[in-house]
C-alpha cells in the first residue's frame, strides 16, 4: 500500500527535516540596472550570497581563478561566502570602484538581481561545506532544469510588477530556488559524497529521516539499518562514507543541535529537553551535552 497524502506530510523527508531545521531564509535586495564602469561585492555577511544575470553581461572575479563571463540566465551562489566582486570588465575592478554609487550612465545595460540565502539556525551542519565555493548555473538550459527556469521567471515578473507583496513572494520564491540548486547538484552528478549527496541517497536518506524527525527514538546501529532496509554492517559503512561520519555520532550530534536551539529559543526546562532527544535522565543529557558541544547546557542558554 502506498503512503497516504497525510502519511507523508507527517513524515518529512530528510532533507525538507534539515532545512526546516536550519530555518533556511531568502532576501532579494538589489534588483536595479548597472552601466559603464561598476563592480559589485557583496561578500562579508557570513551569509550565502547570490546573483543573477537577467539582462546583458557581467565578469566575476575571484582571488586566483581567472575572470569568467556571465551571460543574461547565469546564476553564481558562494554557498561559503566566498570573496567575489561582479563588474562590466574582464579586468579586475579597481578597489575604488568596488560598491561605489557613481556609475556613468552610458554604455550597455546590466541588469543585476542580488540577494542573500541564510540559515537563521547557525548550525549549518556539514551541508554547505559539501559544495563548491562557487556554484555558476545557466538557467537558460530549461531541459536541464525546468523549475529553476520558472522560478526565475517568476522572480522577475514579481519584480517588475512590483504588486503590494512582492517582497515576501520574491524572497520565499528564491528559497524555493535554493532548494532547486541543491537538488542540481546532485542530478548533475557534481557530489557523490558529503552530507548533500547522502539525503539524496535513497537508503541513506531514510536513516536521516528518521534520526531528524524522531531524535527522542531510542536508536541504535540495528533499528538505523532496519529504518535504511540494510544489513547492520553494510549500512554503518555506507553511511559513514556517504555523510562523512558513523551513524550514532550524527545521530549525536543532531540531538545537540536540537537541544541547542531549544536551550536557545525557548524557556523549556533541562529535564522536558532531556527526553524530547531521547535521554532518560538530565545527569545523562547533561552528561553528552557537554562531550558533543565542548560545554554545558547552562552555558549555551546563558550565552544566548
Amino acid at each position: 500500500m502506498s503512503d497516504s497524502p497525510n502519511r507523508l506530510f507527517n513524515h518529512p523527508d530528510a532533507l525538507s527535516s534539515l532545512l526546516l531545521r536550519l530555518q533556511l531564509k531568502a532576501e532579494v535586495y538589489v534588483n536595479g540596472d548597472f552601466c559603464g564602469s561598476w563592480a559589485v561585492d557583496t561578500s562579508g555577511s557570513r551569509r550565502i550570497p547570490f546573483h543573477l544575470v537577467s539582462v546583458g553581461k557581467a565578469w566575476l572575479h575571484m582571488d586566483g581563478v581567472k575572470a569568467q563571463q556571465l551571460y543574461a540566465g547565469d546564476l553564481v551562489i558562494f554557498p561559503r561566502d566566498h570573496q567575489h566582486v561582479l563588474s562590466n570588465s574582464s579586468s579586475r575592478p579597481a578597489v575604488e570602484l568596488v560598491n561605489s554609487e557613481q556609475f556613468d550612465e552610458t554604455g550597455p545595460i546590466t541588469h543585476l538581481i542580488c540577494g542573500f540565502f541564510e540559515f537563521e539556525n547557525k548550525a549549518v551542519w556539514p551541508l554547505l561545506d559539501s559544495l563548491a565555493p562557487v556554484i555558476a548555473l545557466d538557467l537558460n538550459e530549461q531541459s536541464k532544469q525546468p523549475n529553476a527556469q520558472k522560478l526565475i521567471e517568476l522572480i522577475v515578473s514579481e519584480l517588475e510588477r512590483a504588486q503590494p507583496g512582492h517582497y515576501a513572494a520574491v524572497d520565499q520564491l528564491a528559497y524555493l530556488l535554493f532548494i532547486e540548486v541543491l537538488r542540481q547538484q546532485i542530478t548533475c552528478g557534481q557530489l557523490n559524497s558529503g552530507l548533500l549527496a547522502a539525503l539524496f541517497d535513497s537508503k541513506v536518506s531514510r536513516a536521516l529521516a528518521s534520526i531528524h524527525n524522531h531524535p527522542e527514538k531510542k536508536w541504535t546501529l540495528e533499528t538505523l539499518a532496519g529504518e535504511a532496509l540494510m544489513g547492520r554492517s553494510s549500512f554503518a559503512q555506507h553511511f559513514s562514507e556517504k555523510v562523512g561520519m558513523p551513524a550514532m555520532q550524527y545521530l549525536a550530534t543532531w540531538r545537540m543541535q536540537t537541544a541547542t536551539q531549544l536551550l536557545r529559543e525557548t524557556e523549556v526546562s533541562m529535564a522536558e529537553i532531556a527526553e524530547r532527544i531521547g535521554y532518560e535522565s538530565e545527569a545523562a543529557f547533561r552528561k553528552a551535552y557537554k562531550k558533543v558541544v565542548g560545554k554545558t547546557p547552562g552555558q549555551a542558554r546563558r550565552n544566548q
